[in-house]
């Protein structure tokens, strides 16, 4: 048949031939549709045409920025981003960030860090509505700063001309370092108040802590002086002449098999005959 094997093609011309010489007695159920709708001539399957994919380095046009939003960038952010790289733990401070239109920093004063309305302690708090409480965080630092830089033209403070963004980044900084001693020292004298009038404190979360790393250190100290027992008496064994297997074993073992290696040379080998045997007593 060659290459090709076209006896698919004629499937309808044998058939006819066949029932022409009356060597097919029924006419089969797709004679007809064969022979009004032919099979396609054409033996090789065309490819579909593949999607070429362009490389990103082929693009000769720039793409335009005009539907790209723009990046939206505040004063506060680069003061923010140098505050909390030089005082990392104040992340860790836990804080409310509600608030009730995101323009409460722009009604206070901040000709100082620590605000009129800021409760510095529970007694104080009280006084204060829950609406105007401001805590001291680095924000307070941040707000300081941009008043030292450029005042309240509005409520007549004006900037010093010779103050640069270090100066008033110091000055800001020193005065929050204040506050936050000042803080301490009331928590540690409530603390001695309460203390004096029968008042019982837990652990710290340091003294916690340390109890937790004295409890693994004990528990590594005593797994370390198991090593290095072992590595002596491996030592030991090695330079008195007794292998390790033997010295793993019991003192009972021990005796036993000192007894069988002075009676193995004596004992003959698999495959030889017996000659006379070890004089061996009970």
């Amino acid at each position: 048949m060659g290459r090709y094997d076209f006896r698919p093609l004629r499937v309808h011309q044998t058939a006819s031939q066949l029932l022409a010489a009356e060597r097919i007695r029924h006419v089969p159920s797709w004679h007809e549709v064969i022979g009004t709708i032919p099979p396609a001539q054409t033996l090789v399957r065309t490819q579909p045409l593949q999607h070429q994919e362009r490389s990103r380095r082929q693009r000769t046009t720039k793409p335009s920025k005009l539907f790209q939003p723009q990046r939206v960038v505040y004063e506060e952010d680069s003061l923010r981003k140098d505050f909390f790289g030089d005082h990392p733990w104040e992340l860790a401070r836990p804080r409310v960030v509600l608030e009730n239109d995101g323009r409460d920093a722009e009604r206070k004063d901040w000709s100082l860090v620590s605000q009129p309305d800021r409760p510095i302690d529970g007694e104080r708090s009280v006084l204060v509505p829950a609406h105007m409480v401001m805590p001291l965080t680095g924000k307070s630092v941040v707000q300081r700063q941009m008043f030292l830089l450029h005042g309240n033209p509005g409520k007549g403070h004006t900037p010093d001309p010779n103050m640069t963004p270090g100066k008033a980044y110091d000055q800001a900084r020193k005065e929050f370092y204040e506050m936050r001693l000042q803080q301490d020292i009331e928590r540690r004298i409530a603390r001695e108040e309460a203390m004096a009038t029968g008042a019982y404190f837990g652990k710290t979360t340091l003294q916690i802590g340390m109890e937790m790393e004295d409890k693994i250190f004990e528990e590594w100290k005593a797994w370390a002086s198991a090593q290095v027992t072992l590595q002596e008496q491996r030592r030991a064994a090695m330079y008195t002449g007794v292998d390790n297997e033997t010295a793993a074993l019991p003192e009972g073992e021990q005796e036993d098999e000192s007894a069988l290696g002075e009676v193995d040379s004596s004992i003959p080998a698999q495959g030889q005959e017996a000659l006379g045997g070890a004089a061996t007593r009970p």
